[in-house]
């Protein structure tokens, strides 16, 4: 039976509103927390990602990296507890360049993050030079590698990594990161919130009630009770939150990107079943042949195709066992827009990727005009300006936020639950609480900084 009375009510069942009720009831002991959707858990954007996690951010200050530090430090803690029922590994993020100057990007880039507590970086020049590398283990997460290692000598990238494109002058691996069962994890937090009192009602929640400036009540539909009484609200609503802001007469500063992804076999095996994450980091143009380039220039609707694209379109496998899945994603597209669902879908995504993929992985190339069957699914990256989340209270006495997860959710959430956590029990709370906090953008020094932030650290 639900109750109409609770300590604390969370709206949204995705990741982020998940182990948010974990924290609060399994760590800090919260007796009353009712988490609320009108779909099922994590059904909106978590299960939509590619289920990989990093420490290595880029920024004007070391709080991201902080961050995910900690939050990768509660994914090995629970990894260990359950058993690893939800499949961390620790293959790494390996960011690939052609780009002579890209590479010297890396470099300075990897310098930062190592300066920002992402670990030690190790610059590799040749095959007989330096420190040796030392290939990624394909299972499991326990590693004394931290930080990253930066191939600065093609002969040594193609040793490592023969069926990356020979035109590769540099890698990046980074070594704190890898993947995870996105579901398992959210499934193995929830079951055991749910047996330390969080209840999981459905219903969407329509109206939030205050009063003097502080929360009173959530006001429900299509749930077996229509009010809840609380003077604790968390909106964890992802691309709803916006909405759910203005329930409170709060303006939120968010917006929305829709994020494709391509999930497909790979019979050839041009993605090898032991890869880490496989990212190109530099911008590209289609290739087509003369006839369809001339095709392709004669209609408005489709000479975009024939323009410059961003950088950043990665893969890595997916499955165990006997699978053959890869898993593909590039946005291109990063105008904002209003959600939608479901979302509309680029009919060229599927034979964009798969081309865009072939200059980082060039046997690609023989599925062109027999691309296996691809299933095109995706979600909306609800984000801030700077790509950062929201965690903490709203200006409504009551009232938290943990949300614009953009990209980065299954990582963050854990760290962030935990700051939101904090927040709600009046804990001390970490020295990055201020960097995610929604008042950031009162303070001048913040906004100020902002005019200068280039790097985000989205894929």
């Amino acid at each position: 039976m639900i109750s109409s009375t609770t300590d604390v009510v969370i709206c949204g069942a995705g990741i982020a509103g998940i182990a948010a009720a974990y924290q609060l009831a399994v760590i800090q002991g919260f007796k009353n927390v009712i988490l609320v959707d009108e779909r099922d858990p994590m059904s909106l954007t978590s299960d939509k990602s590619t289920e990989c996690y990093r420490n290595w951010w880029s920024g004007p200050d070391n709080s991201m990296v902080q961050l995910m530090n900690r939050s990768i430090d509660l994914l090995e803690e629970m990894a260990r507890e359950s058993g690893n029922i939800f499949q961390l590994n620790r293959r790494g993020y390996l960011f690939l360049t052609a780009d002579p100057d890209r590479a010297q990007d890396f470099q300075r880039l990897g310098e930062q993050a190592s300066q920002y507590g992402a670990g030690h970086l190790r610059v590799h020049k040749g095959l007989q030079r330096g420190c040796e590398y030392i290939p990624a283990a394909p299972h499991g997460f326990e590693s004394d590698l931290d930080g990253a290692d930066l191939l600065l000598d093609p002969d040594l990238v193609r040793s490592e990594f023969p069926y990356i494109s020979d035109k590769t002058v540099a890698a990046l691996h980074v070594r704190r990161a890898g993947w995870l069962s996105a579901q398992q994890l959210g499934m193995y937090m929830l079951e055991l919130a749910r047996e330390n009192g969080v209840q999981l009602l459905r219903g969407k929640v329509t109206g939030i009630r205050t009063q003097g400036g502080k929360v009173k009540s959530v006001k429900l539909q299509g749930a077996p009770v229509n009010e809840i009484y609380t003077d604790t609200f968390v909106s964890a609503a992802g691309p709803y939150t916006r909405q759910v802001g203005k329930m409170l007469g709060v303006e939120i500063p968010i917006f929305s990107e829709l994020h494709l992804k391509v999930a497909c076999n790979d019979p050839l095996g041009v993605v090898p079943r032991d890869a880490p994450l496989l990212i190109w980091e530099d911008p590209q143009q289609i290739r087509f042949s003369e006839a369809e380039q001339a095709f392709l220039a004669e209609d408005a609707e489709t000479r975009w195709l024939l323009k410059e694209f961003p950088r950043g379109i990665h893969t890595r496998p997916e499955g165990g066992g006997s699978s053959q899945a890869i898993l593909i994603l590039w946005t291109y597209d990063t105008q904002a827009i209003e959600p939608a669902w479901p979302p509309q879908v680029d009919r060229y995504y599927p034979e964009i990727v798969m081309r865009g993929l072939a200059v980082m992985l060039p046997r690609v190339r023989a599925y062109f005009g027999k691309f296996p069957r691809p299933i095109v699914d995706g979600g909306y990256y609800t984000k801030t300006i700077e790509n950062r989340p929201l965690v903490g209270p709203l200006p409504v006495e009551g009232a938290y936020l943990i949300d614009a997860f953009s990209g980065f959710g299954i990582m963050a959430a854990s760290a962030c639950a935990e700051l939101l956590s904090h927040h709600i029990a009046g804990n001390h709370l970490p020295s990055y609480a201020a960097s995610f906090d929604l008042s950031r953008y009162e303070n001048p020094d913040y906004v100020k900084l902002l005019d200068s932030w280039t790097e985000t650290g989205q894929l």
